[in-house]
């Protein structure tokens, strides 16, 4: 048997190495975003610069006249709006992350004067006008520069673009960036809001349980007493079981007064509107288990709101010297420096005390600071015990810090 052999072509032995990569492009996509970035700059920049010469020059040229100052603060919500859109830009093509600055609070803040003044001095406005000016001559620069290099240094052209556009970079975040300390200060307020209303639903709910616990119990023990004592003089029972009766309903009837007192004076002590911050730390200082030293040098009364917390402050410091301290003695020194009020509570207790004591300091601290206040303890294991609270000083409104506080003269 004869076998036959098929011949065929030689194999074919081109390896991978020696085919043709894919087609790709010349740059990688951040490059190309970056020559868009500069290409754009130009017509943004032209946009802008129009902008700012049309309305915040004629605004500036009208201040004049009535209409100046609302078309230039206009101007500035519209700029705004330009930096608004120059960050989201800068976001997609440059790849730079920078925060948007929080909204002017026009909402509920005084009259039109006062909104007016809020946006005539706000200051991301101004820089974002001072942005729109520079970026004139530097969106000529960035586009001529990009064209021609397209066509003559494209082999350096990833490198000229990286160097631009780290310029632009650099102007989005010095120019555009929200302020540090206005955005630092409005978190601040933003947190003391909440503490101030924190505050106030756990006083509302101190209230509402000593009302139940305390006067509204009382009152129904009394209603209930004077109820059968009337129905033992209805049936003609005038004797001692009557008179022990209502004898009984007389001493509820006083101790209600009493813890209604009490609770009117944890609100708001009437001596403290009556008579000041000097006289109300004194009757403070008199229900103290310390002997207690108090210095007032104020020549003027603060706010009331001011003056309250630093009853209210000063109370609950004596509260802690006579259930914590063990001390022998204690003073209260109160007196004004330029702007502020400062108190500062000494005894010569077992010292200490903290913030984190569970003694109420650091409740202290938060209300203090919802004011702008401050709260310094100082207090060695041993003692003594320093503590020193600083409240901004308000000047008192007559008409607005003078009320009435409608109690009963028998109350008193």
């Amino acid at each position: 048997m004869t076998e036959r052999i098929m011949l065929t072509g030689p194999p074919d032995r081109t390896s991978d190495v020696d085919r043709l990569p894919p087609p790709r492009l010349a740059f990688d996509p951040q490059t190309w975003k970056e020559i868009a970035h500069l290409l754009a700059n130009l017509p943004v920049a032209v946009f802008g610069f129009t902008y700012v010469m049309t309305v915040m020059v004629t605004g500036l040229g009208l201040t004049v006249t009535v209409i100046g100052f609302p078309l230039l603060a206009a101007g500035l919500l519209g700029a705004r709006q330009l930096g608004k859109m120059e960050r989201a830009r800068a976001r997609a093509l440059l790849g730079v992350r920078v925060d948007e600055p929080s909204p002017l609070p026009l909402r509920g803040r005084g009259g039109f004067f006062a909104r007016l003044w809020m946006s005539l001095k706000d200051p991301v406005g101004w820089r974002t006008v001072l942005y729109d000016v520079i970026r004139l001559p530097w969106g000529v620069v960035t586009f001529t520069v990009t064209l021609t290099s397209l066509f003559v240094a494209w082999p350096v052209l990833p490198f000229i673009a990286r160097g631009l556009t780290d310029v632009d970079r650099a102007m989005v975040r010095g120019l555009l960036s929200p302020s540090e300390d206005l955005e630092r200060r409005i978190a601040e307020l933003e947190s003391d809001r909440g503490v101030v209303v924190d505050t106030a639903a756990a006083d509302l709910r101190r209230i509402e349980r000593d009302l139940h616990d305390g006067a509204q119990a009382r009152l129904v023990n009394l209603a209930m007493g004077l109820g059968l004592a009337k129905e033992k003089l209805l049936e003609g029972q005038a004797d001692e079981t009557v008179a022990a009766m209502v004898d009984e309903a007389h001493g509820e009837v006083k101790l209600a007064l009493q813890e209604l007192r009490d609770l009117a004076r944890g609100i708001h002590p009437a001596v403290l509107t009556d008579r000041g911050l000097d006289a109300a730390l004194s009757s403070v200082a008199s229900r103290c288990t310390v002997p207690v030293k108090v210095t007032a040098d104020l020549g003027t009364r603060p706010a009331a709101a001011i003056e309250g917390i630093a009853y209210f402050t000063v109370s609950e410091l004596l509260q802690n010297v006579s259930k914590h301290s063990g001390a022998r003695s204690a003073s209260v020194d109160v007196w004004r420096t330029d702007q502020r009020l400062l108190i500062q509570v000494w005894d010569d207790g077992r010292g200490g005390a903290s913030l984190d004591g569970g003694t109420g300091m650091a409740g202290l601290a938060d209300r203090l600071g919802a004011v702008d206040g401050l709260f310094v303890i100082d207090s060695p294991p041993g003692g003594p015990t320093v503590i020193t609270a600083e409240l901004p000083w308000r000047d008192r409104d007559r008409d607005g810090d003078r009320g009435a506080r409608g109690e009963p003269a028998s109350w008193r």
